[in-house]
């Protein structure tokens, strides 16, 4: 049987290749979201900021501690939020252990400001972005956006 060539499925001149597809058994492509783990040990922000992020059309995962978030980063992410003050270990401990381990990029957000020197030496570590809290919800998708462009 020939191989059928499908570029993609969107208009209608390929819903019928789709609905071919379809009767073999195959499903149709899922849309590839951005996948987002937010490291935060309040529960209530965590939650809060994943639903923000679930509700702008990412995957997001929550880890409610440092080595929590250190594990579940073994998964493929494309962009890992991080809390600076984490009771198990620091932000930065936990940036620094996942940063040669994985092909993300790293954001922090935290209540605690960051000069304009200490961004500079952040986005030189690997840092795409600091982000403080309280944020807006647009603001912060905004950037999480420019981040992962």
């Amino acid at each position: 049987m020939k191989p059928m060539k499908i570029k993609n499925f969107h208009g209608s001149e390929n819903s019928k290749n789709f609905q071919e597809l379809s009767k073999k058994g195959l499903e149709k492509p899922k849309v590839f979201q951005k996948k987002i783990l937010y490291i935060e040990d309040n529960e209530d922000t965590a939650d809060a900021v994943k639903a923000i992020l679930t509700h702008a059309g990412f995957e997001a995962d929550i880890s409610l501690s440092g080595k929590g978030g250190i594990k579940k980063a073994e998964k493929m992410f494309d962009l890992i939020l991080i809390d600076i003050m984490l009771p198990d270990m620091s932000g930065w401990d936990v940036f620094t252990k996942l940063n040669k381990k994985t092909k993300a990029k790293f954001a922090f957000l935290s209540a605690i400001p960051v000069s304009n020197e200490r961004m500079k030496v952040l986005k030189k570590a690997g840092i795409s972005d600091y982000i403080t809290k309280p944020f807006e919800k647009d603001d912060l998708i905004n950037r999480i956006k420019k981040i992962l462009k």
